[in-house]
């Protein structure tokens, strides 16, 4: 089911948000943050990330977007029982197959509900677009699917979790990425922003950010450094905290 990645180019993804309660407001989405500390374990890169609407016209044209651009593209939401869950019908429109119940989804479904239970709307979710493999689903039996490069699943986040758990063995990634944090406490940004560029130009390979966030002690400044090369990683934090180090003893005179 996994797409061999070309050459030596790290395995990329997107995710796909889809629900008109994540654009409303109503529900804030926990899934793409899961999602990418997920991947980034396995050395596959987040590379972008789409909400759109309960809309079968907007889903298949991000989802043939996204799919000819990626590696591996995760769809979260949009395959529960009710009339507005129109992921499945959107991926078989994508991808130009027929869709229908799958003996194998029925039969899991049949593992939590009872024959007079399993009513029409529950049998919605075992609509499976034909030539996709199913993703098992430990918390409420409806499966996820896999077809091609696309995967699938619930957007509740505790169920999509057990689907990523699933997925996750089966996906080809490569080195896991590094992460460094340097606290710049007491500087602003505006004082060491020119010196972190020089230091992000002179490691390529590795991704520098600085981020502020706002405490109850007031604005707090880390740097963020990412890589797949420990030793370039280890050079480039070095690097800022000596920079940092000599801000603030500027700072302190």
């Amino acid at each position: 089911m996994a797409r061999v990645t070309a050459g030596d180019r790290p395995a990329s993804a997107a995710v796909l948000i889809i629900g008109d309660e994540i654009l409303s407001g109503r529900t804030q989405d926990v899934n793409t943050s899961y999602i990418a500390n997920y991947l980034a374990q396995i050395g596959v890169d987040l590379r972008e990330a789409r909400v759109v609407p309960d809309n079968e016209e907007a889903i298949v044209e991000a989802l043939n977007a996204l799919r000819a651009r990626y590696t591996y593209v995760f769809t979260t939401g949009g395959i529960g029982p009710t009339h507005d869950d129109i992921t499945a019908d959107a991926v078989a429109r994508a991808f130009g197959v027929e869709i229908g119940e799958d003996p194998r989804a029925i039969a899991l479904l049949r593992e939590r509900f009872s024959k007079a239970e399993l009513n029409p709307a529950r049998r919605r979710m075992a609509r499976i677009p034909k030539g996709a493999n199913l993703i098992f689903n430990s918390v409420s039996r409806a499966p996820g699917f896999w077809i091609d490069n696309v995967i699938v699943m619930a957007g509740v986040p505790t169920i999509m979790q057990a689907m990523m758990d699933v997925v996750g063995p089966q996906l080809v990634g490569g080195p896991p990425v590094l992460v460094e944090t340097v606290e710049a406490d007491g500087v602003p940004e505006g004082a060491y922003a020119a010196r972190l560029e020089q230091i992000a130009r002179g490691h390529e390979g590795v991704s520098v950010g600085s981020y502020p966030s706002f405490t109850s002690a007031g604005i707090r400044n880390q740097i963020v450094l990412r890589s797949r090369d420990a030793a370039l990683l280890a050079s480039a934090t070095e690097a800022a905290r000596t920079m940092i180090a000599s801000l603030q003893k500027e700072n302190a005179g």
